[in-house]
């Protein structure tokens, strides 16, 4: 599989790798270029450091989104876009946010704990598509379906439950019983 990048996604992509880093693109526009529609966003994990993110990308305009959570905004061509350190939740407060996050150099981990298999995916053109829990699939068989144990997700994030009817509403897709 081959999804067509803008040439500021994969400039980015490639100065990360370039540096030693790993980099993707993830969730949303992974889904959406698997389904066939354009992306919105073109959101980037990496496990460069946000730090190291800033380093490599000195002379352009960078905004340290959410450097505690692992985020910097790339601008290029007036175009926004997010890399975020490879990262694993710790226990969520108040079934919205994780009382703290630890970066991670690994990529299955930043994945597992994202809310659905469809938004669990990652892409660069080097590697390909990387699916440790089947949301291509489950974008064939038109599901949703929690990555994990669905109790933990919509526990950790009660937000999730109103994303999982949405995301079932726009893209006509069942929602796993379970």
């Amino acid at each position: 599989m081959v999804i067509k990048l803008p040439k500021s996604v994969e400039l980015i992509l490639s100065k990360l790798n370039n540096c030693g880093y790993e980099a993707y693109i993830v969730g949303g526009c992974v889904r959406d270029s698997i389904i066939g529609t354009t992306p919105h966003d073109w959101d980037i994990c990496t496990s460069a450091l946000p730090e190291q993110v800033m380093g490599i990308f000195e002379g352009y305009k960078i905004i340290p989104t959410g450097l505690k959570h692992g985020t910097v905004t790339i601008i290029i061509d007036n175009f926004k876009y997010e890399v975020t350190t490879y990262r694993i939740d710790g226990e969520y407060k108040d079934n919205r946010h994780p009382k703290e996050i630890s970066f991670t150099n690994n990529l299955k981990e930043d994945l597992n704990r994202r809310d659905f298999t469809i938004n669990a995916m990652a892409y660069n053109p080097s590697t390909g598509l990387v699916d440790y829990f089947n949301g291509k699939k489950d974008i064939y068989n038109k599901l949703i379906k929690c990555v994990g144990n669905p109790d933990d997700r919509f526990n950790e994030d009660a937000l999730r439950i109103m994303r999982a009817v949405r995301f079932a509403t726009m893209l006509n897709y069942y929602i796993e019983d379970n």
